[in-house]
């Protein structure tokens, strides 16, 4: 199975965390149903050119939070997430996006009204294609 994750080497964001945050959205937004099974952890490190730790701690992070269940012998595999489950997973995501951009703001020293003037611009950008999110 491909993944469509996409990693930036040059991001300051570390490996792990880029897989991470990606395959959560993949499972939250619904695109990797239950039951989907992933691939391997050595298979998974392969596709990234990642260690395969780093696709470790992945999978046992998103185990943790209930997203996926490893079936020993057989595979990693998406679980049942209710619809709240998703929502508060959906958000929670989004919630950590805008922290991380409010920190880069901050350190950039952004005044308030310039950030929120950059947020309205990508959200005309992104939300007034047909009124239809990308």
């Amino acid at each position: 199975m491909r993944l469509p994750i996409v990693i930036n080497e040059h991001s300051a964001e570390p490996l792990y965390h880029q897989i991470e945050v990606q395959l959560r959205a993949l499972i939250v937004s619904g695109q990797l149903e239950e039951g989907t099974m992933l691939p391997s952890i050595r298979e998974l490190a392969g596709m990234m050119k990642c260690s395969v730790i780093t696709v470790k701690r992945v999978y046992r992070d998103l185990e943790a939070e209930g997203l996926l269940r490893t079936r020993q012998g057989t595979g990693t595999f998406v679980t049942h997430a209710g619809e709240g489950d998703r929502d508060r997973q959906r958000l929670s995501s989004v919630v950590e996006a805008l922290e991380l951009a409010l920190q880069a703001a901050i350190r950039v020293q952004c005044t308030r009204e310039e950030l929120e003037e950059l947020f309205r611009a990508a959200m005309r950008q992104h939300y007034d294609k047909g009124g239809e999110s990308t």
